[in-house]
């Protein structure tokens, strides 16, 4: 049985962000002043005493939109409201009833009967007593709430419950994998959601900086439940217009920390900047396995083909040069899901582990091709043995006679050495340097034998 839906609906300013994320119980929805701020449909799953259903936060109902984006807005609110099984009409208590709540009401008027009235801001004891006026929308006593300080949050779950609680859904699946999809603006990521999902889930424009919030999108293939994560599209920081911007790249950056795989979307009909070799930076920076999409392929025909383009990415991203390809048209569906599929490989890689044994045999063969040299006439690193400890990403430490001896490019080499002979040729591996014993054995080369 599918989760019941609760949609929070209402003009723009009227808190409805706040009380998403006082009802989630996280801060998920960008709280701004700025009107217009929320566009897409923001959705988390809660639950209430194990009764669990799908919040739905939504944009602001006749916002004027910068961006000339209020149809999409307004499309996508109607498909909340269409969905609900609950609507809390959000009102602003401090400012009384106004004519766009009013516009707002007559929009939920064929929906009346699962609509309630939450008359929200009622930060003082006085302001609860004149909220009767917002009877007259026609969804009976409104109930008086505070997002900020708390007030009413009881009387609101319990709300929220009464209308769960027949449902008895169950518990939804726990996704396989989470995919956070990142990039600079336009390069594609919403359509590349959409495809997922296989439904127009996310606001799509020309408009660049559309996408505003973090936004996770729950989807289905070969029975299995994933989670793709749509970002906020990055530009440069002297760029950002506003704080609803610089919010937004916070988000994008916290979006990659809790992926299990990142896909760095590039748009292939302009060249790979500085956005996109900082998310790079940032995605190698936290060691998350990372699928370098090139999106809007089919634009590019006649450029160059997929080797020339796959050197070209190695050349102005070399620190990811590991990183596995593909190449993609979002718009056409052409080669979407391969992409989860080849996701879904990094992240076995991710949570391999290698026997100690075999770690040290690689590491033996690596020292063989290139050993430790003399730094300006310090003596060599010794190397003594090394040790998986821990997966996700794979964790090896070396014990070594002075971890101050060790260069970054000597930990490079042994990174790439490592990555070719163990089963993480495709994903970031940590290594971690710690000081042993002199009197400790070092490994010995291997001199002309056969790995």
């Amino acid at each position: 049985m599918p989760l019941p839906t609760i949609a929070i609906v209402g003009r723009p300013n009227v808190g409805k962000s706040s009380l998403f994320n006082v009802i989630a119980g996280r801060r998920t929805s960008i709280v701004e002043r700025t009107a217009g701020v929320t566009r897409d449909r923001v959705t988390a799953i809660c639950d209430i005493d194990e009764h669990y259903y799908e919040l739905v936060d939504t944009g602001g109902h006749g916002v004027i939109d910068r961006d000339d984006l209020s149809q999409h807005v307004e499309q996508q609110i109607r498909y909340a409201i269409s969905q609900a099984d609950l609507i809390l009409f959000v009102v602003d208590a401090r400012e009384g009833l106004t004519p766009l709540d009013r516009a707002t009401a007559h929009l939920l008027k064929r929906f009346a009967d699962r609509t309630h009235v939450l008359a929200n801001k009622v930060d003082e004891p006085h302001l609860g007593r004149d909220i009767g006026e917002f009877i007259k929308l026609g969804f009976g006593e409104p109930t008086p709430v505070s997002a900020t300080q708390g007030l009413g949050k009881k009387e609101l779950l319990n709300l929220i419950l009464e209308n769960v609680r027949c449902k008895e859904a169950e518990a939804p699946a726990e996704p396989v994998m989470k995919i956070a999809i990142v990039g600079k603006r336009n390069a594609g990521k919403s359509t590349f959601i959409n495809t997922l999902a296989g439904e127009q889930r996310l606001i799509v424009s020309e408009v660049p900086g559309t996408t505003r919030d973090s936004i996770d999108v729950r989807f289905e293939s070969d029975g299995r439940t994933f989670v793709a994560i749509d970002t906020a599209g990055v530009r440069k920081k002297s760029k950002m217009a506003d704080g609803i911007e610089f919010y937004a790249n916070v988000r994008v950056m916290e979006s990659i920390r809790r992926a299990d795989v990142v896909l760095l979307l590039t748009d292939a009909t302009v060249p790979v900047g500085q956005v996109d070799k900082k998310l790079a930076r940032a995605i190698l920076d936290e060691y998350k396995p990372c699928v370098l999409v090139v999106n809007k392929w089919d634009l590019a025909k006649g450029r160059a083909d997929t080797q020339q383009y796959g050197e070209y990415l190695s050349k102005v991203l070399p620190w990811i040069d590991y990183a596995p390809i593909a190449f993609t048209t979002a718009s056409r569906g052409r080669n979407v899901r391969s992409v989860i599929d080849l996701a879904t490989e990094l992240f076995k890689q991710s949570k391999a582990r290698v026997g100690t044994g075999r770690l040290n045999q690689a590491l033996q063969k690596a020292l063989s091709q290139k050993p430790p040299t003399r730094r300006r006439g310090r003596r060599p690193m010794k190397v003594f043995y090394a040790t998986q400890v821990g997966a996700q990403p794979p964790t090896i430490v070396l014990f070594v006679n002075a971890p101050s001896l060790v260069t970054r490019n000597y930990e490079r080499f042994l990174l790439n050495r490592l990555r070719e002979t163990l089963p993480f040729d495709e994903i970031p591996v940590r290594l971690v340097f710690r000081a042993r014993s002199s009197r400790a054995v070092p490994i010995a080369p291997l001199a002309d034998q056969e790995f």
